[in-house]
């Protein structure tokens, strides 16, 4: 008999969910840009995402494309140790085919930590590399909490920050990129998203913000340049647009990141590489 899941993601976390609902539905199509077999019983175990349709139905598709963007940039940094910083319902730990020997550190809030272990266990999900589970809160000390679940800050690491700089404050983001950089060995890389205040302001969003302002997940940052802001913490950086890795996969670009709609508003996808 299955036993009871601990309580559901709330607050901020039903954007875990929200991501994993569209990772469900897109293995649904023919040409499927990942494989995801685990997001729709995480889903199922949250009890579905219903409640935040009307954001998945206006950026389900950039939620598509950047997950695939991210995984290519993890993959091809091939880096021993990668970190993925508030990773909610990611399973990238199960559905990528990781080099031998890398190891993957998951952070996020030991409450939501709690709920994914127990379904991942009730799924019968194993992972293909070694995965390292690391509870903790990012507005607190992470970094200490990650070296002392094994993280080598002399080893190059390949981290991932999806979906969360927009969600924190300003001083809260710049202390996690500080510590960042902090622990990251020469030749590290670095994948992230963020937006410019165009973005935050656009009024398609409102119904959006509304809707994440009732979950307590009011966007709170954003920053025009991505590339001089992470060059100031010592990473080379680039940003990938939409438009483009619409055209690379075959897939249309998402309304709400075509410039033809919403101007210079931008949802920066950025990678970037350590080079002191």
């Amino acid at each position: 008999m299955k036993r009871v899941l601990q309580r559901p993601p709330v607050g901020v976390a039903r954007t875990a969910v929200l991501i994993a609902a569209a990772r469900a539905n897109e293995q649904r199509h023919l040409r499927r840009l990942f494989e995801d077999p685990l997001a729709a019983g995480l889903v199922e175990a949250a009890g579905s995402a219903n409640d935040l349709n009307g954001v998945r139905t206006l950026a389900g598709e950039h939620f598509v494309l950047r997950t695939r963007y991210f995984d290519d940039q993890l993959l091809s940094s091939a880096q021993p140790q990668v970190v993925i910083m508030a990773a909610g319902l990611d399973t990238r730990a199960f559905r990528l085919p990781w080099p031998p020997g890398t190891t993957l550190f998951e952070l996020d809030l030991p409450e939501m930590v709690e709920f994914k272990e127990d379904a991942l266990d009730d799924l019968g999900a194993h992972p293909v590399c070694e995965r390292v589970v690391v509870p903790c809160d990012l507005r607190e000390d992470w970094a200490t909490a990650l070296i002392h679940a094994g993280l080598d800050p002399n080893r190059p690491t390949a981290w991932l920050l999806e979906g969360l700089f927009m969600f924190l404050p300003p001083d809260a983001g710049e202390q996690i990129m500080y510590w960042v950089s902090a622990l990251s060995a020469r030749g590290s890389t670095l994948a992230l998203e963020h937006v410019n205040r165009e973005f935050r302001e656009l009024p398609q969003m409102r119904p959006v913000q509304e809707r994440f302002d009732a979950l307590d997940a009011r966007w709170q940052s954003d920053v025009d340049d991505p590339i001089e802001w992470l060059g100031g913490y010592g990473w080379h950086a680039a940003v990938t647009h939409q438009v483009d890795l619409a055209a690379r996969h075959h897939r249309p670009v998402p309304a709400i990141t075509d410039p033809r709609k919403v101007g210079d508003a931008r949802i920066w996808l950025a990678s970037a590489i350590r080079t002191v």
